[in-house]
């Protein structure tokens, strides 16, 4: 398994794991349950989505478009704008 993006939050790490599912590719969230214990470890890195070594690079295309699609949201929701999509069409 190799880790093809490592997620700021819980709902990022089951967006891509969805959309990588949904494009034939088996992915698997690690560290879910380590958010748990926020408090105690540090909260960067807990969560990352993993993927067979010989889905990496089919991969790839897929997370990248998902996480310009989460980075595009989360820059419209800072300027006010909710209505902007997180995935792309």
């Amino acid at each position: 398994m190799r880790i093809a993006y490592h997620a700021q939050s819980l709902i990022d790490a089951h967006l891509v794991r969805d959309a990588l599912e949904q494009g034939g590719i088996p992915a698997f969230v690690s560290g879910e349950y380590l958010t748990g214990a926020i408090g105690e470890l540090p909260v960067m890195g807990l969560v990352s989505v993993m993927v067979p070594d010989s889905a990496a690079e089919a991969a790839e295309g897929i997370v990248r478009a998902v996480d310009a699609g989460l980075a595009e949201a989360r820059a419209a929701a800072a300027d006010g704008d909710f209505d902007a999509g997180i995935l792309p069409a």
